[in-house]
C-alpha cells in the first residue's frame, strides 16, 4: 500500500510522525536543496543547513535582510539589503559574487543551468556569464522578477507594464511583452512555449511565445506569491486562494478557454506550492501552518504538518524527489524522508 492508498476512514492520511522536526529559531524566507541537504534561507543574515537526520549548521551570509534566493542544485545564491550577492556551495562555504556600487538592495536573482547568474537592483538587471563576463540592462521601472528561459540564454525581466526579454549575448534589441499593471514573479514553461507572471493585483498573466498571444488568469482572492510547474510542465500550480489553482498547459493554447483544477481546499489560504520533480504530486503549505502532499490525478491528500502554527514560507523537494523540506515564518521546520 502506497502512502496515498488509504484504507476506509479519514479522508486525509497523516504521516506527521515521520517528519524530522527542526527548530531553527528565526523566520524562514525560502527552502532549497543542494544534494540531500536542505538549505533554509533565513529572513535575515544567515542560512541554516540541515540533514535528514536533523543535524543543523549555520552559514552567515548577509548583514541585514535576505531579500531573494535561487538555487540550481549546485549552489545557492542570495541577495540582500546590504547590496551583496552571495553564493553558498553544497559544502556550506560562501563567497561574495558581487556588491552593488550604489549599495542598492539586491531583490531578485535567477540562475541558468550553464552557471550564468542574473540579479537586479532598482531598475537594472545584471548578468554574469559562466566565464565571468558582466553585462547589464535597464528597464523602465523597478525589476519585479527574473527568470531564465530553459533553452538558450534569454532572460525575462518583469516590471511595470509587462516583461522585457533580453538576450545578453546578442546585439539585437530586447523584445517587449506588454500588459498593463505591475508584474512580479515570472516563469517560463519547461517546454519554452509560454511565459507567465504573477501580478501585483490578484491575477496572473501569460503569453504564448510563438505569437505573443495573451493569456489572462484571474479570479484569485489574493495575490499569487508562489508558482510551481508540475512534472513534465503540463500544469502550473499556484497559491493565492484557499485551494491550489492548477492551470493546464498541456495543449498548444495553454490555459486559454479552459478552467483550472482546484485542489486541496482548506479553511486557510495557500501560501507556498512545490511540485514533485518526477511524479504528479505536489506539496502545499498554508497560512495556518499546515502542509499537505496532494496527488494531482485525483486530489488525494496526505497530511505532513498539522495546522495551528505560523504560515509556511518555504517548501522544496530534493532533485531525486525522496526528501521534502518545509519552513515557517516562526522558524519551525521539518524534513520528510519519503
Amino acid at each position: 500500500m502506497s502512502d496515498f492508498d488509504a484504507p476506509d476512514g479519514p479522508s486525509i492520511v497523516s504521516i506527521t510522525d515521520r517528519v524530522k522536526q527542526l527548530a531553527l529559531g528565526a523566520a524562514i524566507g525560502s527552502v532549497h536543496f543542494l544534494g540531500d541537504r536542505a538549505f533554509f534561507v533565513g529572513a535575515e543574515e544567515s542560512v541554516a543547513i540541515a540533514t535528514a537526520d536533523g543535524e543543523i549548521s549555520r552559514v552567515p551570509t548577509h548583514f541585514g535582510a535576505i531579500l531573494c534566493a535561487a538555487s540550481d542544485g549546485k549552489r545557492l545564491v542570495t541577495g540582500g539589503d546590504d547590496g551583496k550577492l552571495i553564493a553558498t556551495d553544497a559544502k556550506g562555504e560562501s563567497s561574495t559574487l558581487a556588491t552593488d556600487g550604489k549599495r542598492r538592495w539586491i531583490d531578485n536573482v535567477a540562475l541558468h543551468s550553464d552557471g550564468t547568474v542574473a540579479w537586479s537592483a532598482g531598475k537594472t538587471a545584471f548578468v554574469r556569464s559562466s566565464k565571468g563576463e558582466d553585462k547589464s540592462f535597464e528597464v523602465p521601472s523597478t525589476v519585479g522578477g527574473l527568470a531564465f528561459a530553459p533553452k538558450g540564454l534569454r532572460l525575462a525581466i518583469a516590471h511595470y507594464g509587462g516583461v522585457t526579454l533580453w538576450f545578453p549575448n546578442m546585439a539585437a534589441n530586447p523584445e517587449f511583452l506588454e500588459w498593463a499593471g505591475s508584474h512580479l514573479a515570472v516563469t517560463f514553461s519547461p517546454d519554452n512555449k509560454f511565459l507567465v507572471t504573477a501580478m501585483h493585483e490578484p491575477a496572473m498573466h501569460g503569453w504564448r511565445l510563438a505569437d505573443n498571444r495573451h493569456m489572462r488568469m484571474s479570479g484569485y482572492p489574493g495575490r499569487v506569491r508562489s508558482m510551481s510547474w508540475t512534472a513534465g510542465g503540463k500544469g502550473l500550480a499556484t497559491s493565492g486562494a484557499d485551494s491550489v489553482i492548477v492551470w493546464p498547459f498541456a495543449s498548444k493554447d495553454g490555459p486559454m478557454g479552459k478552467e483550472p483544477a482546484m485542489l486541496a481546499p482548506m479553511p486557510a489560504r495557500v501560501a507556498v506550492v512545490a511540485c514533485h520533480p518526477k511524479n504528479d504530486i505536489m506539496a502545499v503549505g498554508y497560512s495556518d501552518g499546515a502542509v499537505l502532499m496532494v496527488r494531482l490525478e485525483d486530489g488525494a491528500e496526505i497530511l505532513v504538518r498539522r495546522n495551528g502554527g505560523a504560515a509556511v514560507s518555504g517548501l522544496a523537494w530534493n532533485a531525486k524527489g525522496t526528501l521534502l523540506a518545509f519552513g515557517a515564518e516562526d522558524g519551525d521546520a521539518g524534513i520528510l524522508e519519503m
